[in-house]
């Protein structure tokens, strides 16, 4: 696993948004004071991957992700493993209850080359990859994929965190063999141990069951094959007798058949010959049928009179005067005579009306003048009130004028004050106001005259229209009369019209009676002729009933004759068909004893091969109750033959069982025993002290080796006669390089080692190199140079020495205020 890139919000002391770039960054050192924040880099990529982090202890010191303020915390890593490019993203956050817990995670499979700067446009990875995990439940399976190492290897060979360091060295045998089966995945020898002793009980399982279905097989010997086919020959056999003696049956069931078809065909023949008799009413209905016609001639000629007297009145009534006119001009002598009267009482009223209209316009000029003279007198008494007021706005001046001093009007000097004057105001305005109301008095009458001669008018003109109109009408009617013989000799016309039309009216009458009988005469007829069709139809259905005899043909313009025709002939041939019905019944009986014959036969057969005769006693019944026997036989015979089969197939699979499970047996004896795993876990120890020796004399400038004896480690020193040393005699700087060495070497080795798929292509160092002297340092610091400067790997390391992080080309400069920690990249 190599970083690429590193985003962090809110992530412990990385309260703002803070990008790490690890882009080209073969050998790097994150620099800082203590407490800046360097560690937490390691840590966020530890939690990105795995959720937790080696400074909480466990997964649920999650709390401390987040930023004392903060509310959400997110970290999201770019990274590359064996090839391909993920982003691993996890979100914390805190509720309303100060609870914290994960709000998301999820791993991406990137495209190839993808580059993790897009990020910076505001793509998130979800619009450009695929989703290999969306919770945290799925996070760790798909990690462990992508990277090939869980948390605890991470954290020793990736990822070595303070603290963390000198454990591997320090270690009790017990505990670093733990650690290196958990390393190298050798607790896989323990699922297959698991699995091979599954797979022997599994194997004794099935052997068990193939033992049992063995012996539920044990009736499909050679005898039993035997049987079966002596029996598949015996039914054979049967099925070929029955199928001799089938044709002779179905012939012998097909004569009788016919037979009794024939027989039944007579019957019916004979059934329906019988039912052949003229019906009991024949004659009646033949009579009717006269009568009735008889009938509808006689009213037919009745109508014709009836008719032929009504037409001849109607003649007479054509050729007489209209009644309507006669009725119309006798009313308007009636008009005539009434109008009159009235057009002389309206000449009466238009000249009284005339009168009083020439009264009432007298009165209105009259009014008038007197309205003219109200009101010269009003405009009088209107200057008179106006000269009175000049008058009285003089007096009001009186007041102002003193003897000697000029006047307010014309400003000449008053030579005496006039005497007051009793003021004439009142006066006037009380004679203004009596001008006043005589004048609307005069008003009013004028106006009210004015409108007596206006309704006077309008009387006037429609008494004038009114008898100018009766005139008219007068007129008109004395035209219309002019030619008349007068009201009596109109009179007696309409009286003789009356008269005509009268007998016009009973001759109608006779026509409708006489045209009544003739409907209720031919209803009669139609009555008969519907009942003589009814007795021809029953006759045709009679006729057709024996139809397919050949009939004779029926005399249809005599219901009778026919009748006796059919009768006649339908006697002749029940009698005809009374012998040949004796036949019949003779063939009959000779085919149902053929029959007889035939099916005790074929019985015999079934009952001879111990088989039950079939319920159908047709040929058919025996044909099918014998193919369905040899078939059941046929297949007994097969399920014997497969039960063989299918035994061998038994005996093989239990051949076959029976090998696993000694060899699942074998091998989880083996793998059993801690011998296996001892020897794996030496030859593991061996290779990794071999490699942590070869890099300590490098460290050490070839004063330290290290070698292990039963599980412990030892030192060898070369500057002191080869002396053996244990591990914690070392001081505090070779500790370190004891322990660098082992983790370097624990990296290298662990690829060719392990078991699984792991992909380390990086390593963090976070450990103090604050305890080492000059020298050493410098050593360190060339051995992680040559680490780096081999290419398959990034080397990272965890620093605030200056001499160190000089000699490292990438630099992290890890920075904390108040608020939050950053980090800026320098170096090349």
């Amino acid at each position: 696993m190599r970083p690429l890139r590193l985003d962090m919000a809110g992530f412990t002391v990385f309260r703002d948004e803070t990008t790490v770039d690890f882009t080209d960054a073969d050998f790097f050192a994150l620099v800082g004071p203590t407490g800046s924040g360097k560690s937490t880099v390691l840590d966020a990529i530890c939690f990105a991957l795995y959720g937790q982090v080696p400074r909480w202890a466990s997964s649920r010191g999650i709390v401390n992700a987040l930023a004392p303020s903060a509310t959400e915390a997110r970290v999201r890593l770019v990274f590359e493993s064996a090839g391909a490019r993920y982003v691993a993203t996890r979100v914390v956050r805190r509720d309303g209850k100060g609870r914290v817990s994960t709000g998301g995670a999820g791993l991406q499979l990137m495209p190839a080359g993808f580059d993790p700067s897009k990020l910076d446009a505001g793509l998130t990875p979800d619009d450009l990859g695929e989703v290999l995990a969306g919770t945290p439940g799925e996070m760790d399976d798909a990690v462990l994929d992508a990277v090939g190492l869980p948390y605890e290897q991470f954290t020793s060979c990736v990822v070595l965190p303070q603290g963390q360091f000198a454990d591997f060295l320090h270690a009790k045998p017990a505990a670093r063999q733990e650690i290196l089966v958990n390393l190298l995945g050798l607790h896989v020898y323990e699922a297959i141990q698991k699995r091979a002793s599954g797979r022997a009980m599994q194997a004794d399982a099935q052997l068990a069951a193939v033992d049992k279905l063995l012996g539920d097989m044990s009736d499909a010997d050679d005898d039993a094959l035997a049987q079966a086919a002596d029996r598949v020959t015996a039914m054979r056999e049967l099925a070929a007798a029955v199928e001799a003696d089938v044709p002779a049956l179905r012939e012998a069931e097909l004569a009788a058949e016919g037979a009794s078809a024939t027989l039944h065909d007579l019957g019916r023949e004979i059934e329906d010959l019988t039912a052949i008799r003229p019906p009991d009413d024949l004659a009646g209905v033949a009579g009717a049928v006269a009568t009735a016609r008889a009938a509808v001639a006689e009213a037919t000629a009745a109508v014709a009179v009836a008719e032929e007297r009504e037409e001849k009145v109607r003649g007479e009534v054509a050729g007489a005067p209209d009644a309507a006119a006669l009725r119309m001009l006798l009313e308007a002598h009636a008009e005539h005579d009434r109008l009159t009267g009235q057009a002389a009482t309206l000449a009466d009223a238009v000249t009284a009306a005339g009168r009083e209209h020439a009264t009432a316009a007298q009165s209105l000029d009259e009014a008038k003048a007197d309205a003219a003279r109200a009101a010269e007198m009003l405009e009088e008494a209107r200057r008179s009130y106006q000269d009175a007021q000049a008058a009285d706005r003089a007096a009001s001046l009186r007041v102002h004028l003193v003897v000697g001093k000029p006047c307010p009007v014309c400003e000449q000097a008053v030579p005496a004050v006039p005497e007051v004057v009793e003021s004439v105001v009142a006066n006037a305005e009380a004679a203004g106001k009596a001008a006043r109301r005589a004048a609307d008095r005069a008003a009013a009458v004028v106006e009210q005259r004015d409108k007596a001669l206006r309704e006077l008018d309008r009387v006037l003109e429609r008494a004038r229209a009114q008898h100018d109109q009766l005139g008219a009408r007068l007129t008109e009617l004395s035209d219309k009369v002019a030619e008349s013989p007068g009201p009596a000799a109109l009179r007696r016309e309409l009286k003789a019209l009356d008269v005509l039309q009268g007998r016009l009216d009973e001759a109608g009458a006779a026509v409708r009676a006489a045209r009544e009988a003739q409907r209720r005469a031919r209803s009669t007829a139609d009555a008969a002729d519907k009942e003589l069709r009814g007795a021809w139809i029953r006759f045709d259905l009679a006729r057709d009933r024996v139809g397919r005899l050949a009939p004779p043909a029926a005399d249809r313009d005599d219901l009778a004759v026919a009748w006796a025709a059919l009768s006649a002939w339908a006697a002749e041939q029940r009698a005809e068909r009374a012998v040949w019905r004796e036949e019949a019944d003779g063939r009959l009986k000779a085919a149902r004893a053929a029959v007889e014959t035939v099916q005790k036969r074929l019985t015999a057969l079934f009952t001879g091969a111990h088989l039950q005769v079939p319920e159908r006693s047709d040929g058919e019944g025996f044909s099918r109750t014998a193919v369905v026997a040899v078939a059941r036989i046929e297949a007994a015979h097969q399920r014997i033959v497969e039960r063989r089969e299918q035994a061998e197939q038994l005996r093989e699979q239990r051949t076959e069982h029976e090998r696993d499970g000694q060899v699942a047996k074998a091998l989880a004896g083996h793998l059993r025993a801690n011998n296996f795993e001892r020897w794996l876990l030496e030859e593991a120890l061996d290779l990794l002290v071999d490699g942590a020796s070869r890099i300590m004399r490098e460290l050490t400038s070839g004063q330290y080796e290290l070698v292990h004896d039963k599980g412990e480690f030892f030192v060898i020193d070369h500057h002191d006669a080869g002396l053996r040393r244990g591990v914690r005699t070392l001081s505090g700087g070779e500790t370190f390089q004891a322990s660098l060495a082992l983790a370097l070497a624990l990296s290298e080795q662990l690829a060719g080692m392990s078991t699984t798929a792991a992909s380390l292509e990086s390593i963090v160092l976070d450990e103090g190199f604050g305890t080492l002297d000059t020298a050493t340092l410098d050593t360190v610091a060339a051995t992680l140079e040559g680490l780096a400067a081999r290419g398959d790997r990034m080397v990272g390391v965890v620093t605030h020495v200056p001499s160190l992080a000089e000699r490292v080309p990438v630099r992290f400069e890890v920075r904390k205020d108040t608020r939050t920690a950053r980090v800026e990249r320098t170096g090349l």
